[in-house]
């Protein structure tokens, strides 16, 4: 949900979008909801696989198609919102300007011209009130309603468009617990839903995936310091040194490192748990290096989203392992 932000002093007139087809402007607002950024709707594969039998009966089937649907829309309008503040502060001109290329333009509809900031804004709405009524379906639908599980999805509905809209989150020093709180809400939530209770391992397992998003995230904010100061957006990376930054991601990365190992010795999760996750450690360890030792922080950012995915396939595969050997 991070854009690059420097604040320059115009923006890129857009032109009308009457004219465009409608394939066209259907582009436009896939491109808008950031339709291809995946990596929090993989929450629900890793609740399913920890799910007993891994069932896909009616009630879970329904459940798991309204949380997936609601969380795509709720993303959908923290990003478009996103965009328009981007947009209306003036720093995605400065990154996204008229001498971009044209496919790096494309991706802020508002600034190629492709939308409207008033359709912008109309989407978001839609997209949040979508999101509400699939959320309102899951917890309707869901096998069980445990009074924890539906005031969690209830609070998530009501935060997450508040990124950098209403109560504008990340320009409040929250960014870092935003990007890693919305992993966790999209976990536990509907695993109370899906199964009416609460487990160690489903704890550690949200809170690794949530710790994903995070883990990209910080490497974007790296390389974004200067436009982040200039629009006031206080992430980690910009009030803390460059080596304290550095510690700040390195600390983050031992604390996953941390979670994965103790897991196990704590009965928490089987003993062969933090070898199925061992070439998450590892990748991250290469992320690390890339990013805060040499430098290249955009490449780091493209190693911890394939970590963030590697971790949902290590976490499947170990909660499909230890169901067969139950």
């Amino acid at each position: 949900m991070t854009h690059s932000s420097t604040v320059g002093p115009t923006r890129v007139p857009s032109g009308l979008p009457s004219g465009r087809s409608t394939g066209a402007r259907l582009r436009a607002y896939l491109r808008l909801a950031k339709a291809g950024m995946i990596d929090y709707y993989l929450s629900l594969v890793v609740v399913w696989s920890l799910l007993p039998e891994q069932p896909l009966n009616g009630p879970v089937s329904a459940t798991l198609a309204a949380l997936l649907l609601g969380q795509m829309c709720l993303v959908a309008a923290a990003v478009a919102f996103d965009d328009v503040t981007g947009y209306r502060d003036g720093s995605d001109a400065t990154n996204y300007g008229p001498d971009a290329p044209a496919r790096k333009l494309a991706r802020k509809p508002l600034l190629a011209g492709t939308l409207h900031e008033s359709n912008a804004v109309r989407f978001a709405r839609g997209a949040l009130v979508a999101g509400a009524l699939c959320w309102a379906t899951a917890v309707c639908t869901a096998p069980w309603r445990p009074a924890w599980a539906v005031l969690g999805l209830a609070a998530a509905a009501v935060v997450i468009p508040q990124y950098s809209w209403g109560l504008r989150l990340s320009y409040r020093g929250f960014q870092e617990v935003f990007l890693a709180a919305v992993g966790w809400a999209f976990v536990l939530p509907s695993y109370g839903l899906l199964t009416g209770r609460i487990t160690g391992l489903a704890v550690v397992e949200a809170f690794l995936f949530g710790l994903g998003p995070l883990l990209f995230g910080v490497y974007s904010n790296t390389h974004d310091i200067a436009g982040d100061r200039a629009v006031r957006r206080p992430t980690a990376a910009c009030v803390l040194s460059s080596r304290g930054n550095t510690v700040f991601v390195g600390a983050l990365c031992l604390l996953e490192t941390a979670v994965i190992v103790a897991a196990a010795p704590l009965g928490i999760a089987p003993w062969w748990f933090p070898l199925v996750l061992l070439p998450v450690t590892v990748t991250r360890a290469v992320q690390f290096t890339v990013g805060m030792v040499r430098g290249d922080v955009l490449r780091a950012r493209l190693t911890g989203i394939r970590a963030h995915r590697l971790l949902v396939v290590a976490l499947v595969t170990a909660n499909l392992l230890g169901a067969g050997t139950a």
